[in-house]
């Protein structure tokens, strides 16, 4: 046991002993032997008083408003006894005993007290200081700050958020203590920078933050920041070397009674600081409210759109591709992803693709439209064998050194024969890197699947590129389909049809909208086609009840192919 607790125990017992002493004392009137009852009653009396300590002691078990009050009133009553009657041998006793108590009480509490106070010093130091720069850190400072932004205020409250650049080259170049060494100097020199009322925190490795209370305007903010980096930017003499310290800040200021608390006048500084690093770095910049705007935006848009992948909210449509030399019958289909959203109603995908691709979510999300179309094109096959099934590829996903195992396990998965599925990639897609392109196109096509290469024309390709590339259909872009003169004349959807030809390869005109898109097609020789005009994009359900109409139709189709 330690010397401090030693004391500590011996001192619990001293005002254990105290409180009993004073309820003793308050009833020594009763126990003196002048007074009447007995030796019996006095014992009574005296046995209720020590009980009444007993329960002094066990409910205030931190000793310290009810035994305050029992010594109170037992000094006032020894008073009154002596001013009165005067007090017994024995009660005068009892009362030097309760002083001798009280004295040594105070004693181990000198002895004691010194050391608890220092220790409680230094873990408050600890708790709310940074070991390595002795400044602030997060605690104290999410701590002071939340109570300063919430006080209401006349002046403005501003928050600058500092964060070095190139820590971490120097960490590794030169070792962590160097960086320590850097940290150290960055502290001082925020410290030594700012107004005397205001506080310097360091939040995490290499950011610091400052708290600036009591401003007029927010200008006197930005000049603080731009103090402060002048001069972090002076050279440093690290461990024999002189260093160049770069470093960014992001200013937000806080309204007078914080509306918007510590965390969003950090979210705002922290916006801040990016758009400083985005100018470059070695600037300060203050919060812009339409740039944070957006930023926030996007922040729920990605938030909105991880959650919709887990709840599953997506859904594959089909838009039905039909054959102009049958009467426009349907023979296959495009499968399209589209967002069910529970407030939005059905997104497009020109609306989430983008950034669904941003966030690395397009080969999850690609992955399961392949397996979901290919499960639904088998349930069609069922009645109308030889139905196509066309899907989109991303550039993630042809990039996705995985992508041919996938295909083939969706195969096999589904037992969609491999010849019914043709997979499309865009003509920019495919010419990212050519050498690769091919590579992948050539390995998917040993599965047995087909490639279709969409928006033919609208890139950059060439002819020799179509001979690269191991593609089986050229899809026509829709706006070479709307340009198409009404009657005769030349046009590009004409040209493109002749180089299919001339390549063997199988084209399909792409947004087809009226009648005479529909015929001026057909007497160009285009076999197949899809657009508004014959079918907008629609769940499995309506293509299946398509399907039924004209099933007749496609079973004499099926088996003269």
């Amino acid at each position: 046991m330690g010397r401090n607790a030693l004391w500590d125990r011996v001192r619990v017992v001293v005002d254990d002993t105290v409180v009993l002493a004073s309820l003793v004392l308050l009833a020594w009137p009763v126990a003196d032997p002048a007074q009447p009852g007995g030796p019996a009653g006095r014992i009574v009396t005296l046995l209720a008083a020590l009980c009444l300590g007993l329960a002094v002691l066990l409910l205030d078990t931190r000793r310290g408003m009810m035994r305050l009050l029992t010594m109170a009133a037992a000094l006032i009553v020894v008073v009154i006894r002596e001013v009165t009657t005067g007090l017994p041998p024995g009660g005068t006793w009892l009362l030097v005993l309760v002083a001798a108590a009280g004295l040594l009480r105070q004693v181990l509490g000198a002895r004691i007290d010194p050391d608890r106070n220092r220790q409680q010093t230094l873990l408050a130091q600890q708790a709310f200081r940074d070991p390595l720069t002795g400044l602030g850190n997060r605690r104290m400072f999410t701590e002071y700050a939340t109570e300063v932004i919430a006080e209401p205020s006349r002046t403005k409250t501003a928050v600058i958020v500092v964060d070095l650049d190139g820590l971490k080259d120097i960490n590794e170049a030169l070792g962590h203590s160097a960086g320590d060494d850097l940290l150290r100097a960055a502290a001082d020199r925020l410290a030594v920078n700012v107004r005397a009322n205001d506080t310097v925190a360091r939040l995490d490795g290499d950011e610091f933050v400052v708290l600036l209370p009591g401003l007029e305007d927010e200008q006197a903010a930005v000049a603080v920041a731009e103090r402060v980096l002048t001069e972090l930017h002076r050279p440093l003499q690290v461990g024999g070397l002189t260093l160049d310290i770069r470093a960014s800040a992001g200013v937000a200021v806080a309204e007078g009674g914080g509306q918007s608390g510590l965390d969003g006048v950090l979210r705002r500084a922290d916006q801040a600081l990016i758009r400083a690093k985005r100018d470059g770095g070695g600037v300060a910049r203050r919060f812009d409210p339409v740039m944070f705007a957006k930023a926030e935006q996007r922040r729920l848009a990605e938030q909105d759109l991880m959650r919709g992948l887990e709840a599953g909210e997506f859904e594959v449509h089909y838009q039905p591709i039909v054959d102009l030399t049958q009467g426009g019958i349907t023979v296959g289909v495009e499968a399209l992803v589209r967002w069910r959203h529970p407030e939005k109603g059905l997104v497009p995908p020109a609306l989430f693709l983008e950034l669904a691709e941003q966030l690395g979510q397009v080969p999850r999300l690609g992955g399961w439209v392949l397996e979901e179309a290919c499960r639904q094109a088998m349930d069609w096959q069922i009645r109308f064998p030889g139905f196509e099934m066309n899907v989109n590829l991303s550039a993630s996903q042809l990039g996705n050194p995985k992508l041919i195992d996938e295909v083939r396990e969706v195969l096999r998965r589904t037992g969609l024969p491999p010849h019914d599925l043709v997979l499309e990639l865009t003509e920019s897609v495919a010419l990212t890197d050519l050498v690769e392109s091919a590579r992948v196109l050539s390995a998917l096509k040993e599965l047995g699947v087909r490639i279709a290469l969409d928006d033919f024309g609208t890139g950059f390709s060439s002819l020799s590129h179509l001979s690269t590339l191991p593609v089986d259909v050229v899809k026509i872009d829709r706006s070479f389909v709307q340009a198409m003169p009404e009657t005769g004349g030349a046009s590009v959807a004409e040209a493109v049809l002749h180089i299919a030809r001339t390549f063997n390869l199988s084209p399909v005109a792409e947004g087809v909208e009226d009648a005479g898109q529909a015929e001026r097609l057909r007497e160009l020789a285009c076999a197949r086609a899809q657009g508004y005009h014959f079918a907008r994009p629609m769940p499995a359900l309506g293509v299946t009840e398509l399907l039924a109409k004209q099933s007749p139709v496609v079973i004499d189709i099926d088996v003269e192919s």
